[in-house]
C-alpha cells in the first residue's frame, strides 16, 4: 500500500487570503486526487451504510433509504494536509447530526469505516452541531469514485483526510481509536488553522 510522505509538497501560493490556512496554496480549479491505494468502485445498489456501537449494529441504510433520508446543499472549503486548499466547493448530502440522532449516550467518538479498509477516528463533538455529513454529490453531479463516490464523509473544518472517502460504517465509541494514517504518524485531530500534521505539531 502506497503511503503519502512528510516530504510531499505542491507548488507554494501565498495571496494572503484570510480564507487559507497557514502552509496551504490555492489549488484553484484543480482537484487533486490522493489515496492510499486502489480506488473502490462500489455501485450504488450494493452500497450501504451502518452505525454501530460497542453491541452492534443500531441503523442500517441502502441507497434508497439514504437518499430519501433529509439532505442538505453546502459550499465549503476544504484543506488537505499535502498543503492544498479548494474553495467554494459544493455538495450535496445527510447531516451527521441526521445520521447520528439516536447515538448512546456513551459515545465520545467515532471510527468511520471505508471500501478499501481505510479508518479515520473523530471526536462526537466534531460531527454534530452541522459540522460533518456524508456527501453523495459534488458540483451537482453524482460523486465520483476517485473522490470517494458514491458516498464519503466531509468534514471540512479537518484536514481532509478526516473526510473519509468511500465510507460504510460509522461507529461510535467512549474511548478514541487512531485510524489508518494516524498510526503513521499524522495528527489525531488535524485543524488546518493550527497546522496540526503530524504528531506533536
Amino acid at each position: 500500500m502506497a503511503v503519502l510522505t512528510r516530504g510531499f509538497r505542491g507548488r507554494s501560493q501565498d495571496r494572503g487570503d484570510q480564507r487559507l490556512p497557514p502552509g496551504q496554496y490555492d489549488v484553484g480549479d484543480g482537484f487533486p486526487v490522493l489515496s492510499a491505494g486502489p480506488t473502490p468502485r462500489t455501485p450504488p445498489a450494493r452500497w450501504d451504510l451502518t452505525v454501530h456501537d460497542q453491541t452492534g449494529e443500531l441503523r442500517r441504510w441502502n441507497w434508497e433509504e439514504f437518499r430519501a433520508l433529509p439532505r442538505e446543499a453546502l459550499s465549503v472549503d476544504i484543506h488537505c494536509v499535502t498543503t492544498w486548499s479548494k474553495f467554494d466547493t459544493r455538495w450535496e448530502g445527510v447531516s451527521l447530526d441526521t445520521l447520528l440522532q439516536d447515538a448512546p449516550a456513551t459515545a465520545r467518538h467515532v471510527l468511520a469505516s471505508s471500501d478499501g479498509g481505510y479508518t479515520t477516528n473523530l471526536p462526537l463533538e466534531e460531527l454534530t452541531g452541522g459540522r460533518a455529513w456524508v456527501v453523495d454529490t459534488y458540483e451537482g453531479q453524482p460523486l465520483a469514485p476517485e473522490h470517494g463516490g458514491p458516498a464519503r464523509l466531509l468534514v471540512p473544518h479537518l484536514y481532509l483526510w478526516k473526510s473519509a472517502k468511500w465510507v460504510r460504517r460509522l461507529t461510535l465509541l467512549p474511548h478514541d481509536e487512531p485510524g489508518f494514517w494516524e498510526t503513521f504518524g499524522y495528527h489525531n485531530h488535524g485543524d488546518p488553522w493550527r497546522e496540526e500534521r503530524y504528531s506533536g505539531d
